[in-house]
């Protein structure tokens, strides 16, 4: 029996350290362990049976000693009122032969009850643990849930926090285009302010040779058929 309940333990230590380095999802395993453990209720299940069997058989077994032993006592006891203390001890020798069986199967009896109690009470425990699981198992998944939501926010955060540097950094290359256009413009002011403070600049493309010539004559030959 020791070694049956040895073996289950064994069983379901394995399953978690099994599961403990498989599954990084805790609700993946608590799903997965769920499962081991009811598969180890079934085995359990079916050992318990066949030990309460065992059980059984034994305590039936002693009932019908005991249902012996009273059974020659009383035919001793009628022997005796009778007259025949022969008979009585032929009765009493079988009844003291099934007494010495019966210790016999009082021992394995109570060896059986106790067996069966450590299987129920190993049964019992482990459809109470299942059940727990199960119960604690949907926190269990809401915590993950809710731990793979705040990932997301973080990993979105990062990325925002990332847009905000590109943000500052356009900021920046707008004030420079800013400062170059401003000096450009500036630079084209003070040019252009040069070239009007110089009267001869501002004749000479008047009487620039590069004039048109044939506008000119025009202009005379007008003039003179006028008597302008």
């Amino acid at each position: 029996m020791s070694n049956i309940l040895s073996r289950f333990a064994d069983i379901m230590s394995a399953n978690v350290n099994a599961l403990l380095d498989k599954f990084e999802d805790p609700a993946k395993m608590c799903d997965q362990y769920i499962r081991n453990m009811t598969e180890d209720l079934a085995e359990v299940k079916k050992e318990t049976a066949e030990v309460m069997a065992e059980e059984k058989r034994c305590k039936r077994l002693y009932e019908e000693n005991l249902a012996q032993v009273e059974k020659y006592t009383n035919l001793a006891k009628k022997a005796l009122e009778a007259g025949n203390d022969e008979d009585a001890k032929v009765f009493i020798a079988k009844k003291q032969e099934l007494e010495a069986r019966g210790a016999s199967l009082k021992t394995s009896y109570d060896a059986a009850a106790a067996n069966s109690e450590k299987m129920r009470q190993l049964h019992d425990k482990l459809t109470t643990d299942i059940q727990q699981l199960k119960d604690r198992r949907e926190a269990v998944k809401a915590k993950v849930a809710v731990a793979k939501t705040q990932e997301t926010i973080n990993k979105y955060a990062g990325a925002a926090e990332k847009h905000a540097n590109a943000m500052d950094v356009f900021s920046r290359m707008e004030d420079k285009a800013d400062r170059m256009l401003d000096s450009a413009n500036a630079e084209a002011e003070l040019n252009a302010a040069a070239e009007v403070a110089d009267p001869a600049k501002a004749l000479e493309a008047k009487y620039s040779s590069g004039g048109n010539q044939a506008v000119e004559d025009e202009l005379a030959a007008m003039k003179a058929e006028l008597g302008v």
